[in-house]
């Protein structure tokens, strides 16, 4: 029998910061377990905004997705995050990626090994929040004798926000979980919990974008410019594993939006959180069949549409999956 998953929703980048005290009061008491605030360059502050959030919340969990790997000392990621794990015990959990190659070269930061540096920032990272006196002399991280004067109690998880093959490796073997991006569908889940091949408990964290509607017509074509924009700039990697792959990508060549809002229905479980709340809470348990600990809906990046997606989420999901 397969565990219900944990639910959150996403603060996108592009809203403004104070909106993520309406989310988290919303969440918090719409019986939502997680809330996931983004770091993206250069946008908000992923450490300000959970901050935030937990302040004004009281049993919401909150995750940070994702804070680049070079972009700070380890030393000072595991001082912030434990501060937050200390102010709220069992609460907070820390994503850790490779950061945009784009966005990496433009600050220099750029590691020449992206997987190197995300191995020693996450062993040194999960180390220190563990309590533990780390020294380590590697290309990325040097620290000797480093230990925070008080660590937090329960250590809170680090995962990994990678998607690569070699990246999924890599965290399986030094991270507590993976954080896998919109357009990953079960089938992407299954394909990358096996690629990381973990030993020990580890959670999978899905971020998926979601449009409900009562109209599931009018709910796909609401996300159809997404989708077909992220296909048309290859950034629909977690759909690389999805069976029909080729003929979306072929689909979105030939009739670009409209080809997607008039995709074949057994296409959507793999695309996202699209259309009835019933066929929500379908994807979701579809996920969560695949190994996925976590299903967090992604709204869009405008606050209204935002809000209202929340509040389907809140009021019409999940009654049905605590049914």
């Amino acid at each position: 029998m397969t565990t219900s998953p944990r639910l959150g929703v996403c603060f996108p980048r592009e809203l403004e910061p104070g909106l993520v005290v309406e989310f988290a009061n919303r969440l918090d008491a719409g019986g939502v377990d997680e809330l996931w605030v983004i770091e993206d360059c250069f946008y908000t502050a992923g450490i300000t905004l959970a901050a935030t959030a937990l302040a004004h919340s009281e049993t919401l969990a909150v995750g940070i997705g994702i804070l680049p790997a070079v972009t700070r000392n380890v030393s000072t990621t595991a001082m912030e995050v434990a501060t937050l794990a200390r102010l709220a015990p069992g609460r907070i959990t820390a994503g850790v990626g490779h950061g945009v190659r784009a966005w990496m070269e433009q600050i220099g930061a750029r590691p020449e090994s992206p997987v190197g540096a995300l191995t020693e920032v996450l062993t040194a990272l999960r180390g220190l929040l563990a309590g533990e006196t780390v020294t380590m002399t590697g290309d990325y991280v040097e620290l000797h004798d480093v230990r925070l004067e008080v660590a937090p109690s329960p250590p809170p998880p680090v995962l990994a926000g990678v998607r690569r093959p070699k990246s999924l490796a890599a965290a399986g073997q030094c991270a507590d979980g993976v954080i896998l991006t919109e357009l990953t569908g079960p089938t992407a889940v299954r394909d990358s919990l096996a690629t990381a091949a973990p030993t020990g408990p580890f959670q999978a964290v899905v971020y998926t974008a979601v449009s409900i509607d009562n109209d599931r017509r009018a709910a796909r074509r609401a996300i159809a410019p997404f989708i077909a924009e992220n296909v048309a700039h290859g950034l629909n990697f977690g759909l690389s594993s999805a069976p029909f792959h080729d003929e979306l990508v072929a689909l979105i060549d030939r009739d670009g939006v409209d080809g997607v809002a008039d995709a074949p229905d057994e296409w959507w479980i793999e695309l996202g959180a699209i259309g009835t709340p019933d066929d929500v809470a379908a994807h979701v348990q579809a996920l969560a069949n695949a190994g996925a600990t976590t299903v967090s809906f992604f709204p869009p990046p405008v606050a209204d549409a935002a809000l209202d997606q929340l509040d389907h989420v809140v009021n019409d999901v999940v009654c049905r999956l605590a049914a």
